[in-house]
């Protein structure tokens, strides 16, 4: 089978691996879609980020959904099955996981994450070996609405940590696909006002087209939170999705007192006005990951609650991986980038 292998920041090659089979308890999915995420990209780009760097060839891709054409001893799950595969395997087993905190597993095997050493491989692969455990049946979705479970999830993870989100006024900085996500579920979730930034009018018009209020370009109009200064602040709810230190910092003028800052982009440490966030009683959460929201997230898109195709932008062939990833990181014209494998 073809896999894609990173090696090396702008060394992508399209390699080939052997195809194994499903043992008990696994199933073989011939891989149908594989969504291209900001992590993807950051090793396509950097060879890392932060801390975590590539230290040995990896195969990319952890958002992907695909048909089963093998099932192992001990599987409910049936050949033909349309199924979106969640990259999050904790071991059940630690001290995190006992406490429900699985998406904090001391033994996480999270596909294509360079975190640990040796590198967990990931499934931007023809056929992948999965526990059945990982696999939610996806049917009435079509492979690339399911590829979008995972980063679905993920803002599900992060509307958790925010709270009830009912009548609230939410801000969403940063309208990549993450950005665009937390407009969609906040407006499932009741938002009274969502207003989004980012800095090209591609991503704002999406913003707008799934669910945003308002949206301000701060390339154009940096100062444009200002507005949402007077009486201390305006908003309930901020989803921090550039994890740009300036963005974060221009933010807290416009946060009402006790406000909720819910921090999904990952770009490295950062300084921020501490003792502005302090005097506000704000509250800074970090988001991680996921666990049970796949399973959840996969179920609203099938009962039609929510509707992630118009954040599909593109869909290439595996043949056409080096140009998906060069297109996925085009925020001017591109959101998600899907490979057809």
């Amino acid at each position: 089978m073809k896999a894609i292998v990173a090696h090396a920041a702008h060394d992508l090659r399209l390699e080939e691996r052997d195809t194994p089979a499903p043992g008990p308890g696994q199933v073989a999915v011939r891989m149908q879609a594989g969504g291209i995420c900001g992590s993807d990209l950051h090793y396509y780009h950097n060879g890392g980020f932060g801390t975590v760097r590539l230290k040995e060839p990896m195969i990319l891709g952890h958002e992907v959904a695909g048909v089963i054409e093998g099932v192992g001893d001990g599987v409910g799950l049936t050949k033909g099955q349309l199924v979106a595969v969640s990259p999050s395997r904790p071991c059940g087993s630690c001290a995190y996981c006992a406490e429900g905190a699985r998406n904090h597993c001391l033994n996480m095997r999270f596909y294509g994450s360079a975190m640990p050493f040796p590198h967990i491989q990931g499934a931007f692969r023809e056929v992948l070996i999965a526990d059945a455990s990982q696999c939610v049946v996806a049917t009435g979705l079509s492979a690339g609405e399911a590829a979008m479970g995972e980063p679905l999830a993920v803002v599900l993870h992060a509307a958790s940590q925010a709270g009830d989100l009912m009548g609230k006024r939410v801000l969403v900085t940063g309208c990549g696909p993450i950005g665009l996500l937390a407009v969609l579920v906040a407006r499932a979730a009741g938002a009274a006002q969502i207003v989004a930034t980012d800095i090209t009018e591609f991503t704002l018009a999406k913003a707008r087209e799934v669910g945003a209020d308002v949206t301000h370009n701060v390339a154009d109009a940096p100062d444009a939170l200002a507005g949402y200064s007077a009486k201390k602040g305006h908003f309930d709810v901020l989803f921090e999705c550039t994890g740009v230190a300036p963005v974060v910092a221009s933010t807290v003028s416009a946060l009402r007192p006790r406000a909720t800052m819910v921090q999904l982009g990952l770009g490295g440490d950062m300084t921020l006005p501490v003792q502005a966030m302090t005097a506000k009683e704000l509250v800074l959460k970090g988001s991680f990951r996921f666990h049970p929201e796949f399973a959840i997230g996969v179920a609203m898109m099938q009962s039609g609650r929510l509707d992630l195709k118009p954040l599909i932008t593109h869909t290439l062939p595996l043949d056409q991986m080096q140009a998906a990833f060069d297109l996925a990181s085009d925020r001017n014209q591109a959101l998600k980038v899907q490979i057809a494998f």
